[in-house]
């Protein structure tokens, strides 16, 4: 009897719950709806309830159908705002200080994840002055789905730019929807769906991917869960011939490497920054410990201290006196650590940096910031250091995590179905895309993988040809100074080429790379001249809102002319030197350095080592010396080639 009354109980209460009135995570209290568009709002109540929600004081009713699903269609409503919408069904909902303006979906990898946190050292002032609260930013939470679309989302709020609260913007977004704010005085919404380190293939539904066979036969592979899972279970080994982890001899010993009582023995001098394999640690994936006495002044005692430490490759931990006051487990965020205010001694301080790296040069990255920070204090980390090898790893296929499995946020669709499919009834202004590292390894696929993702999403919302805004990749890695192939010029034609697709705008951003950053510091010249292409492509101002773009070639006996639009008020070099970084080639597509002139609005290009010119390329390598062909309006020529 008594089990049987708490059935009933359990019964009673998963009803009760069914029939609570639900709104999705998006249509919530700060929200920021789209002017001068239809407006859906949506939820879900027990099936066949009557819903009337209350705006700007008129009353809209439906009832819900056999899912519980209910939906109602607002008209177009202008800027403005804060207002109050309640909602009532089986239980009354009160959403409060709700703004009407433009609402846009930002979406990509790390660039657009980035937050304004991450580089609090650059805009220490944006962040300390942020007073914006007509700015919103809902941030998506990383999810992932490969069953299918999902309707909602577990969490996630609405947040005003005011003071510590602009933090997690992405700080590409922010200074796009700044710009925006100010410009029209109107209230800006940002929804954030970004996660870093993914393909364009995952943030693309099913019916977008309906031409990519290969993908599509993937998609119906991981639709079976049995399948994943049996790539996702360790595979069983035998434990007598499985390899023993390898022992760093840095914490396995009685006395730590870290540990201010430590007499070190056989360390060796080595620079920092740079890589060990650049000094004389050959072909080295391990663990390696660095170690320095810094001698401190009286000064920088007593107080908070920040240590910079760059970037490094892979993994690291510091300690000051034998204390850890800071720790990363990946390469790429800048080190960046606070240090206690009772931790520094005048004197001699022991620094030790544990440096893990699994794959490629470990160590760390060059033309960083290396320096030790107190009051108005600060002392230079670079120079000579001592190292020695803790473990040097052995190469194995397998590494040592002993199974295999996928990566569910790169498969395709996964990222559409939990991420953006529980935003497609939200009216928005348009898209906000910063992309394509991640398929830099097979470029021209991507040339049909953007404009893939381009009308999926504009058939997925239904609201006509939505503006896409787009951000070029900039230059990252080694300087090329001599003509060669690119994964990543190549994926940079791809997006130039996306330009085709009506409605479209791109932000060139060749100039705003590091050589040693994938995640270049400059957020706000990127989100400013992606707020220039949205007042030219979405809000149709007469303005030059783009550098130079190839449009044609005409061969000229030894000469080859190459015209563009987007020239403003004219073509320039941007620091008064030549033209830099035109190629040029025959037939037989051997590219040699190319002399170029500004001729009447146009370029003329030639070399005396190519008498029959057929091709050119400008700032065609991961990362170009010196792009220096601008428009007066002081905005950069996009890379481009003419040889298909």
């Amino acid at each position: 009897m008594k089990r049987l009354l708490v059935l009933c109980l359990l019964l009673t209460a998963h009803f009760v719950v069914q029939a609570q009135i639900r709104l999705p995570k998006l249509i919530s209290d700060g929200m920021v709806l789209q002017r001068d568009a239809k407006l859906k709002v949506w939820g879900w109540d027990k099936p066949g309830k009557k819903i009337a929600l209350r705006f700007k004081s008129k009353t809209y009713k439906t009832t819900t159908d056999a899912s519980g699903k209910w939906q109602v269609t607002l008209p177009p409503i202008p800027a403005g705002g804060p207002f109050t919408m309640d909602i009532m069904g089986s239980a009354k909902i009160t959403l409060n200080d709700i703004l009407i303006g433009d609402v846009w979906f930002c979406s990509g990898q790390s660039n657009m994840v980035h937050q304004l946190n991450i580089h609090d050292v650059t805009y220490a002032d944006e962040i300390k002055t942020a007073n914006f609260p007509q700015i919103r930013q809902f941030w998506v939470p990383t999810l992932t789905n490969l069953q299918g679309p999902q309707s909602d989302i577990p969490n996630g709020q609405w947040k005003a730019a005011v003071g510590e609260d602009v933090r997690p913007f992405s700080a590409v977004a922010y200074f796009f929807a700044k710009k925006i704010h100010q410009k029209y005085n109107i209230p800006v919404g940002i929804i954030n769906a970004s996660v870093g380190g993914t393909p364009i293939e995952a943030w693309t539904s099913e019916e977008g991917l309906a031409e990519f066979p290969s993908l599509k036969t993937t998609i119906e592979k991981n639709k079976d869960t049995t399948y994943i899972n049996s790539l996702n279970r360790r595979p069983a080994t035998n434990a007598a011939n499985r390899p023993a982890p390898p022992v760093d001899m840095g914490t396995s010993g009685t006395t730590k490497w870290f540990d201010i009582s430590y007499v070190p023995k056989g360390w060796r001098p080595i620079n920092i920054p740079g890589y060990w394999e650049d000094q004389g640690l050959k072909d080295l994936n391990g663990v390696v410990w660095y170690r320095r006495e810094i001698e401190v002044p009286a000064s920088m005692t007593g107080k908070l201290a920040k240590v910079f430490l760059g970037r490094i490759v892979d993994a690291d931990e510091l300690y000051i006196n034998g204390k850890q006051v800071g720790r990363t487990t990946y390469q790429y965020p800048q080190r960046r650590y606070t240090v206690p205010a009772d931790l520094l001694k005048a004197g001699k301080n022991v620094f030790v940096v544990r440096v893990t790296n699994m794959a490629g040069k470990g160590g760390f990255v060059p033309d960083k910031p290396y320096c030790l920070f107190a009051g108005t204090d600060t002392l230079d980390l670079k120079g000579t250091w001592q190292y020695k090898v803790g473990t040097a790893y052995r190469p194995m296929s397998g590494g040592f995590s002993g199974g295999g499995g996928i990566n569910a946020q790169n498969q395709p669709t996964a990222l559409y179905n939990a991420m953006v499919a529980p935003e497609i009834d939200y009216a928005i202004k348009g898209f906000c895309w910063y992309q394509g590292e991640s398929n830099a390894g097979k470029p021209e696929e991507y040339a049909t993988l953007l404009p893939a993702l381009i009308n999926d999403w504009r058939n997925k919302w239904k609201q006509g040809p939505l503006p896409f805004l787009f951000i070029q990749l900039p230059g990252f890695m080694d300087y090329s100074y001599q003509p060669a192939e690119s994964g990543w010029a190549v994926l940079r034609q791809a997006q130039l080429n996306a330009l085709k697709v009506a409605n479209t705008g791109m932000v060139v951003a060749i100039d705003l790379g590091e050589w040693n950053d994938i995640h270049p510091d400059n957020k706000k010249d990127v989100g400013e001249r992606l707020a220039l292409t949205a007042l030219k492509t979405a809000y149709k101002e007469p303005i030059v809102s783009s550098g130079p773009i190839y449009q044609s070639a005409a061969i000229d006996g030894n000469k080859v002319v190459i015209s563009f639009t987007d020239t403003g008020g004219g073509l320039i070099t941007n620091d008064g030197e030549d033209l830099g970084e035109f190629a040029i080639a025959g037939s037989d597509k051997k590219f040699v350095w190319a002399k170029a002139t500004i001729e009447n609005g146009k370029v003329v290009v030639w070399s005396d080592e190519v008498p029959s010119p057929l091709y050119v390329r400008y700032a065609w390598a991961d990362n170009p010396v010196n792009p220096n062909l601008y428009n007066k309006e002081g905005l950069p020529a996009s890379p481009f080639r003419t040889d298909k």
